[in-house]
């Protein structure tokens, strides 16, 4: 019996301490499939999305909000409560706290003594006595400072790469609308120019979507962080990129066709990665954003805007095979994250920067209140 509670003590210090550092210090993504953090993140968010699905648009997007902190708080207490238990375990059949009582009432100080000593207390009412008692205070000292000093240094890490992707992101709500298309944002960048404009953001979000994919495969629990505006996300802006270079491979006046080419084959490696750290496999032949009446209208409205896109049966069957390749896996994680894709062709709403609280701008310039404003 001694011998499996020592077991089953030090196993659990050795899965938590690997868990912990497979997720905050490994620079990769873990494939190992039976994972706690896994197990954890995959429970808690079908539990968490089901409830939030019961609930009003805004209530749920504002609640979904809340579940990538508050995910982290409850991982790194479990991890906690993981070492102390461990320790608790160990210090139990050491025999670190002797006198009367129950076995249960020595495990229970033992708990309170891997506690006082995990987060350094040092109350003194419970002291070690054997010489396997005093090293396995002074290893459990320094797991919890360790394990404090890692959290404290994993926070600032995790929030700088969320606001590197935030500000990307917000840039792209002038330049594509919101929720952003890749229609929209071709007229609006391209239409009546150069294509210098288009050739510069393509390079842009080349680099943006190496850094989200870095990111996201070291730091999985950023995917579930989401956007602070409304109509705005990671994996919207992310299929807008992809819409877009698919449209610039199949031809726009043989326009920015290299830098569309790179900027394609970086997101759409993001987006598999992506799919498969959080284990979901794409799903195919059951959503299609892009119908042919949709073709034929967005081939109307760049061609209003002065982009001409290569039409006939080669190139449609060309794009098809481009959204093949990473529109199932888009669908995965929309459904997985609940976050809706964006549509192809802009729909006839006011970007964010032109609403607010109090009212909204209007094509001519002038404000019109907003329902909070009228209920005001």
């Amino acid at each position: 019996m001694t011998t499996a509670i020592a077991i089953a003590g030090t196993a659990i210090v050795l899965i938590v301490l690997w868990e912990a550092f497979e997720t905050i210090i490994l620079p990769r993504q873990v494939t190992r499939r039976w994972r706690f953090t896994r197990i954890f993140y995959r429970s808690t968010w079908r539990l968490y999305s089901q409830v939030a699905n019961l609930l009003p648009k805004k209530t749920r997007e504002r609640l979904l909000s809340f579940y990538g902190p508050i995910s982290l708080i409850l991982l790194l207490s479990f991890w906690a409560i993981g070492l102390v238990l461990g320790f608790g375990l160990l210090h139990f059949i050491d025999g670190t706290v002797t006198g009367p009582g129950t076995a249960w009432d020595r495990f229970g100080m033992a708990i309170y003594y891997s506690g006082s000593t995990e987060f350094t207390l040092g109350l003194g009412d419970v002291a070690p006595h054997t010489p396997m008692s005093r090293f396995l205070t002074v290893a459990q000292s320094f797991v919890g400072l360790g394990f404090l000093a890692i959290v404290v240094g994993y926070f600032p890490v995790l929030y700088q790469a969320f606001s590197r992707r935030e500000a990307q992101i917000t840039l792209l709500d002038a330049r594509a609308g919101s929720p952003p298309s890749a229609t929209e944002l071709l007229r609006r960048q391209a239409g009546g120019r150069s294509y210098d404009e288009i050739h510069d953001l393509l390079k842009d979000w080349e680099r943006w979507s190496a850094e989200l994919m870095e990111s996201h495969l070291s730091y999985p629990a950023l995917c579930f962080f989401r956007s602070q505006h409304d109509y705005e996300s990671w994996l919207s802006a992310l299929a807008t990129i992809l819409d877009t270079s698919a449209l610039m491979l199949v031809g726009i006046n043989e326009a920015c066709e290299h830098q569309a080419q790179l900027t394609f084959a970086i997101a759409r490696h993001a987006i598999v990665d992506i799919s498969q750290v959080l284990n979901q496999a794409p799903v195919h032949g059951k959503t299609e954003r892009l119908t042919r009446e949709d073709l034929t209208r967005l081939r109307g409205v760049l061609s209003e805007a002065g982009i001409q896109l290569r039409g006939g049966e080669e190139a449609d069957h060309r794009l098809g095979d481009l959204i093949s390749m990473y529109e199932p896996y888009l669908v995965a994680l929309s459904r997985l994250l609940l976050m809706p894709l964006p549509q192809w062709i802009r729909e006839g709403r006011p970007d964010n920067w032109q609403t607010s609280a109090w009212g909204r701008i209007t094509n001519g310039g002038t404000t019109k209140p907003t329902q909070v404003e009228q209920h005001l």
